[in-house]
């Protein structure tokens, strides 16, 4: 097992890096990688299952329905608080490990669950929020990845990870309807249920395997965890105490970016969890099935190419002009509703809604490569004509601080996954349609906006980066 243990890590060492370094490096990234989208698969595979429940016999009203799509986000969410710390302390390989094992707990649960139409809703309930380990294991897999890689290629490297995982929220709305189609698993898998449409009048029915939605993920998170205990690393170099980290607590920057990531990771994973029931509630006659997959997957997809224009032109200015494009892509959304100056057009709506996607994704990965460079850019600000070691302490200190602010703002955006479906849900049993939420969305952006040009895209600001 000491096997694993790497003592000596010096990335920044251009010697060390090409040596042995950059090998090491993409090992444990590309392993990281498929665990990070098995958990994003697990943490949004409500927003898909509930869109099912009604059809197969399960009496829920629109609010419960949009609770259950928003628990998992809460639970992940807070889960990541806790997550944020728990490499330096546990190590990255075992962590990686153990969090994508427990991802069994409710792949196992709902395949049982949705068998029977007398489980209870509170059943429901605690399988969403178990579903929320998914959502935790984000902040533990940055943190880890943040340590492998030199400052020059963080962008990238953070980008991947988290694009490429992020591919886990396509990869369940894409993936669960086929597979919930069909008896894969044969008698294993259990026997299918009736589904049909009497909501809308349609005595049309269906076999649907529902239980597949959770049965199908369990082979891969087995492997996924294997691989992952056999293959990545633990860095010595990483390992810190609890007290060693929460200095962070005390960071502006710290709580500056959690704000702005809120914008725009808690903007994807929460227009992620949220879309399919919203295109249900406003466009009843699309099947919301055929298109909640495209937004998520055009988000991940360019997460990474976030991360390398922030290495090209600097992670501020690509995260100011994107909160701009994020907020006009909103008022798009606000016009082509069906209470909309258009009318109500789907193709509208749903060209806005990518434009969102793509641009959440795009902040992803500018808001991800800012924060190693801010408190790289501090510390060694601090270390400043103090000598070489204070210097080399201070790459040190700017590791393990990052570090845990990237699992602790991926933590607070995390609840974007809960408030922004239960925005839609609370302004459309209140107003009668999710236009409050939607004007809330923007006045948030316009803030995100401001705190960007006036901390560190203007000229002389306070850290540019």
């Amino acid at each position: 097992m000491t096997t694993h243990v790497l003592t000596k890590w010096e990335p920044e060492d251009a010697a060390f890096w090409n040596a042995t370094g950059k090998a090491v490096a993409n090992r444990n990234l590309w392993l990281s990688i498929p665990a990070l989208l098995l958990a994003f698969a697990v943490w949004m595979v409500w927003s898909v299952v509930v869109v099912n429940l009604p059809n197969i016999g399960f009496k829920f009203n629109t609010a419960e329905l949009f609770w259950l799509a928003s628990l998992p986000g809460l639970c992940g969410a807070t889960l990541r608080i806790f997550y944020s710390f728990m490499v330096p302390i546990f190590g990255g390989r075992r962590w990686t490990a153990i969090s994508t094992a427990l991802l069994l707990l409710p792949t196992i649960g709902i395949g049982i669950a949705v068998q029977n139409p007398a489980t209870p809703y509170s059943s429901f309930v605690i399988l969403a929020l178990l579903c929320g380990f998914g959502g935790g294991n984000f902040a533990s897999s940055m943190a880890n990845i943040n340590f492998f890689f030199p400052k020059a290629q963080k962008g990238i490297a953070l980008g991947l990870n988290a694009g490429l995982g992020n591919l886990g929220v396509s990869v369940v709305q894409f993936v669960v309807p086929l597979v919930i189609t069909a008896g894969v698993f044969g008698a294993l898998g259990g026997e299918p249920q009736t589904w049909n449409n009497l909501a809308k009048g349609s005595t049309d029915t269906k076999a649907m395997w529902l239980q597949n939605a959770g049965y199908i993920w369990v082979p891969f998170i087995a492997l996924t965890a294997i691989a992952a205990w056999f293959g990545m690393n633990d860095l010595a170099s990483a390992r810190a105490s609890f007290a060693e980290q929460a200095v962070i607590f005390k960071r502006k920057h710290n709580w500056l970016m959690c704000w702005l990531y809120l914008g725009t990771f808690g903007s994807f994973i929460g227009y992620s969890a949220g879309f399919p029931l919203l295109i249900k509630s406003q466009f009843p006659g699309i099947n919301a099935l055929s298109y909640a997959f495209l937004g998520p997957l055009v988000g991940a997809l360019v997460r990474p190419l976030g991360g390398w224009l922030a290495d090209k032109v600097g992670g501020a200015a690509v995260t100011f002009w994107n909160f701009i494009a994020m907020a006009a892509a909103v008022g798009g959304v606000l016009y082509f509703l069906p209470s909309g100056p258009s009318g109500g057009n789907f193709f509208g709506f749903l060209a806005m809604f990518m434009l969102l996607f793509a641009t959440s994704g795009i902040g992803n990965g500018s808001t991800f490569r800012m924060i190693p460079v801010i408190f790289m850019t501090e510390q060694q600000r601090l270390a400043r004509g103090k000598g070489p070691e204070a210097q080399e302490q201070a790459v040190k200190n700017a590791n393990k601080e990052a570090a845990a602010v990237l699992g602790f703002t991926s933590a607070m955006a995390a609840y974007g996954g809960f408030f922004i479906p239960k925005s839609y849900g609370t302004s459309i049993s209140m107003t009668g349609g999710p236009e409050a939420a939607l004007y809330m969305f923007i006045f948030f952006y316009l803030t995100c906006i401001v705190m960007t040009w006036w901390y560190y895209s203007r000229k002389n600001a306070e850290m540019p980066c």
